[in-house]
């Protein structure tokens, strides 16, 4: 059934397209998101700056509504093309970013960057809804998932080799190449769109209106509000990654290996979730992903290194069946000239709280055992969990 799934897919030239540029771009991205750090580091020396490089990356989330307004204002692809461009370009400025002096611009184009990005899932998401058979939507997001996790494990070796060989600018090269490579892809996208219509209201209740139809529909709001939980959960999980690796009597090298057990969890699940949507529908799917995150994450608290590594398998599993099923009930839910602005709201709901745990996580993990905030994130997972799939049987008020 999976294989079939992938083949139906992949023989939709629009889906197989936006598969391809997903791929080349992510594999710039993730080789970025590793160098960028280390790049700040050998610059600088210091270990809170190289940190920021994430921040700035993850901060344009915030403005999702905001910024997810243009990408209902305009027609969607020659947005997604202009955007590619636009990244491309602008990586070749790091060009110049040779001391410790230089460092700001190198923040300054990563936060652009991630704003950029924010506008760019916004409008593949609703571009994605239209130019992909609607029946291929949970499918098409579980192999995309896919792709981005099998990025994750091989793009940043690379990006680490290029550095250590050639230097940072070298891999932000590399990465406005891939930008470029993508830019080629999204081209060939056989789609019709209308121009969007003029606005009628004024600018701040076009903004909010993707907030207020998020917040009042009864399918979308306890998806997003749930994967906003798993994401903070996942964030204070995370940041106890090297307490749990150091319980196992193991160098924090060995955190490595955990991160890419997980990737293939995430890898597995994407194939098996356009057939497991269809069967369970997005609530069930999401809340039985959060409930393997639950037991996995509690799991970590058992010092045991077999242990260890299903529970990362199961992390890998759980996690992306959330995000999966709320971008596929944004899809199918959602009018067309709404969908940028709600799934870029849905995007903050969901991910802002991972920033907010990781941070919670670090200051925790000094004052408290690990094991206890593992057991207690776990909770909290499942209680989220069993309320979401009862909701799944009786409609939630809004």
């Amino acid at each position: 059934m999976t294989k079939w799934t992938v083949v139906r897919v992949l023989s939709d030239r629009n889906a197989g397209l936006y598969l391809a540029g997903v791929v080349v771009s992510g594999f710039g991205t993730s080789a970025l998101w590793l160098a960028s750090g280390v790049w700040v580091k050998d610059l600088t020396g210091s270990d809170g700056l190289a940190a920021l490089c994430m921040l700035a990356m993850w901060a344009p989330t915030l403005a999702g509504p905001l910024l997810g307004t243009l990408a209902d204002r305009v027609r969607r692809k020659p947005l997604l093309i202009g955007t590619n461009l636009l990244l491309a370009a602008l990586l070749l400025t790091l060009f110049t970013v040779d001391s410790p002096g230089a460092v700001w611009l190198l923040f300054a184009v990563l936060f652009v960057y991630g704003a950029a990005g924010v506008v760019h899932d916004a409008a593949e998401s609703a571009l994605v809804a239209t130019a992909v058979d609607r029946s291929l939507l949970g499918d098409f997001n579980g192999l995309r998932m896919t792709a981005t996790e099998g990025m994750k494990l091989l793009a940043p070796l690379a990006g680490a080799g290029i550095y250590a060989a050639y230097g940072g600018a070298s891999v932000a090269l590399l990465d406005s190449l891939t930008f470029l490579a993508a830019t080629v892809l999204y081209a060939g996208l056989r789609v019709r769109e209308e121009r969007p219509a003029p606005p009628a209201g004024g600018r701040r209740g076009q903004t909010t209106e993707g907030v207020r139809y998020l917040r009042s529909h009864p399918v979308l709001r306890p998806l997003a509000l749930s994967g906003g939980m798993t994401m903070l959960c996942a964030g204070l999980s995370g940041a106890l990654t090297y307490a749990v690796v150091e319980d196992l009597g193991h160098s924090p090298a060995y955190a490595g290996v955990l991160y890419a057990v997980q990737g293939a969890g995430s890898v597995a699940i994407g194939l098996c979730s356009g057939p497991a949507l269809r069967h369970l529908g997005e609530r069930r799917f999401a809340a039985y992903g959060m409930a393997l995150l639950a037991i996995a994450v509690a799991l970590r608290a058992v010092p045991d290194d077999t242990v260890a590594l299903a529970s990362s398998a199961a992390i890998g599993a759980g996690l992306p069946a959330v995000l999966i099923a709320t971008l596929t009930a944004v899809q199918r839910e959602t009018p067309a000239a709404l969908l940028g602005r709600v799934t870029a709201t849905a995007n903050t709901v969901v991910f802002t709280p991972n920033v907010v745990g990781l941070a919670a996580g670090a200051a925790l993990v000094e004052l408290t055992d690990h094991r206890l905030l593992l057991t207690v994130t776990g909770l909290t997972l499942l209680v989220t969990a069993t309320r979401l799939a009862m909701g799944a049987r009786t409609p939630i008020p809004t």
